[in-house]
């Protein structure tokens, strides 16, 4: 996820490199819609700005990914920058009026495992 504005600035010719690749050394995903939605309560919850999710297939990725675990999670990291043909779908994340994060509708009504 990241802000709608920073997306619709990326050149579509251009690797993506997200605001954590080179402070952390990789970019942050996550493997499960409902942890998605938990993290970014958490973390972006005060952030007023427009969001949009970033549906990545992982076996079109060029960089190296690694499940890192975090406390008891797994999470999916992308050490170097994203090839923007790994980006399958955006999708716009919904909030309510007080600024919390739900579920896409388009998520919910998919019968999809994870």
């Amino acid at each position: 996820m990241l802000p709608e504005a920073l997306w619709r600035q990326q050149p579509l010719n251009e690797l993506y490199e997200g605001d954590t690749l080179y402070s952390e050394g990789f970019i942050h995903c996550t493997g499960e819609r409902q942890l998605l939605v938990r993290v970014a309560n958490n973390f972006y919850r005060d952030n007023a700005e427009p969001f949009v999710i970033l549906c990545i297939d992982e076996d079109l990725v060029v960089a190296d990914v690694q499940w890192d675990t975090v406390g008891f999670l797994q999470f999916p990291h992308i050490y170097g920058p994203l090839n923007l043909d790994a980006v399958v779908e955006v999708i716009r994340f919904p909030r309510l009026p007080d600024g919390q994060f739900v579920m896409p509708p388009e998520w919910e009504s998919e019968d999809i495992v994870q």
